[in-house]
């Protein structure tokens, strides 16, 4: 059994999709960022960066803090989502990378600017706007030639569709990329996918373009 210490964002999500999709047994915990419960010592003994998610898994002891090494961990666990070798296993690391090094952090500012802060910074909102219709481009361009990312479904299509899930929040039309758009559509038709997004509280149906 796997305790998932998490909460509604595109990273804590990340988790549990991984989750559903590998048929992994877990509990979810929800770590309400919004009332900083990511401070709580109990947390804290998982997630020592006070960020979501975290896991514990029982069956081995471990602990980890960071979605992308806990996306590794759980697809190494369960054998699924992540070949075990050779260049298809740094494929999916490749992109998985991508997502945590480009696409989260960017459209995380996106968020804060755009979103949260509108008008207070117009430079900032400029770059992180410009920023992320680049990376909508990279995407498009990579799932013109590829069904997902790196060929097949995988732990990097999990680590990127969550933040594609909050294309409205970035002010992005999803029509002017129609290769991710056909992508993002099929991922969000999946049981694993659906049931992962509601975790840990159902605050609405996925958004569709």
């Amino acid at each position: 059994m796997i305790d998932l210490y998490t909460w509604t964002t595109p990273n804590g999500r990340k988790a549990s999709i991984a989750l559903e999709e590998m048929g992994l047994p877990y509990r979810a915990h929800p770590i309400d960022i919004g009332k900083d419960e990511q401070f709580q010592p109990h947390f804290l003994k998982h997630a020592p960066n006070n960020r979501i998610p975290a896991i514990h898994d029982n069956d081995t002891g471990i602990s980890l803090m960071e979605s992308g090494a806990i996306l590794i961990y759980l697809a190494d666990k369960s054998g699924k989502l992540l070949p075990k070798e050779g260049e298809a296993r740094y494929r999916v690391i490749e992109w998985l990378m991508w997502q945590m090094g480009g696409a989260g952090p960017m459209l995380g500012q996106v968020h804060h600017f755009t979103k949260y802060n509108p008008g207070k910074a117009p430079y900032a909102e400029e770059r992180f706007l410009k920023e992320a219709k680049r990376l909508y481009g990279v995407l498009d361009r990579r799932l013109a030639e590829h069904e997902y990312v790196a060929d097949a479904y995988s732990i990097a299509d999990i680590a990127i569709w969550p933040w594609i899930s909050r294309f409205e929040w970035q002010t992005i039309n999803l029509d002017d990329f129609p290769n991710v758009k056909r992508w993002y559509l099929a991922i969000a038709a999946r049981p694993g996918v659906q049931r992962g997004y509601k975790v840990p509280k159902d605050v609405g149906e996925i958004p569709m373009p």
